[in-house]
């Protein structure tokens, strides 16, 4: 009696435990309606019996991509919205283009890990561990190359250089969702009160309202 009640213990304490991720599939497929007005946590499906082979089709991360901007870099995603088809199916794509020293700015994926390849070019890679060590883990990598980057961790890549750079980054959710610190920090609407951003990084309000112009 005692070995059993031990045993019906042991299982409740596992069933505790839960994973987090995207949703399995209770179906071949779910190609997703993107203009549907049907609110779910991801997107409606359309009907099977219509369903074609464009819907599981993407073109054009073939392209290189005009990387002329602030940060340098240019993202091109292919999730549940570009590709209908990965609807339920917990993966997407990205292909990351990238000017010479330009960076892919620190941002998180808070529904994703992410797993990159470099395609073509030299790239920096990091992130950082959660508090409270904040541990910087980075590493040069060369054409050919894989990394990882946990979920929800906050990671960046910067071209090392002269030339153009290429990525391509899988990720763990069909919607894996992007967080730009700098952007989300300085360029929220409306705008985070200055005097905590100056308290938060220790600086002066006229350093943070100067930040926040910026965004």
């Amino acid at each position: 009696m005692a070995a059993g009640f031990l045993l019906l213990g042991l299982l409740s304490a596992t069933c505790i435990v839960t994973l987090a991720s995207d949703h399995s599939p209770l179906q071949d497929f779910c190609v997703a309606v993107t203009k549907s007005p049907v609110m779910v946590n991801g997107l409606a499906c359309k009907d099977p019996k219509l369903v074609q082979a464009n819907d599981f089709f993407f073109s054009g991360l073939h392209l290189t991509r005009n990387t002329s901007n602030a940060v340098g870099s240019r993202v091109t995603p292919v999730t549940a919205a570009q590709l209908p088809g990965l609807n339920t199916l917990g993966i997407s794509i990205a292909r990351i283009d990238y000017a010479p020293w330009g960076i892919n700015p620190p941002h998180t994926h808070p529904r994703a890990s992410e797993i990159l390849t470099v395609i073509d070019g030299s790239l920096q890679v990091g992130f950082v561990t959660s508090n409270p060590e904040n541990h910087l883990i980075t590493k040069v990598l060369e054409k050919g190359d894989v990394f990882v980057f946990p979920e929800g961790l906050v990671h960046f890549q910067r071209n090392m250089g002269s030339g153009n750079a290429v990525a391509i980054a899988a990720l763990s959710s069909q919607n894996p969702g992007v967080i730009t610190i700098a952007n989300a920090v300085f360029g929220s609407n409306p705008s985070i009160p200055s005097d905590i951003l100056a308290k938060a990084f220790q600086v002066d309000k006229n350093i943070v309202s100067q930040m926040q112009s910026k965004f």
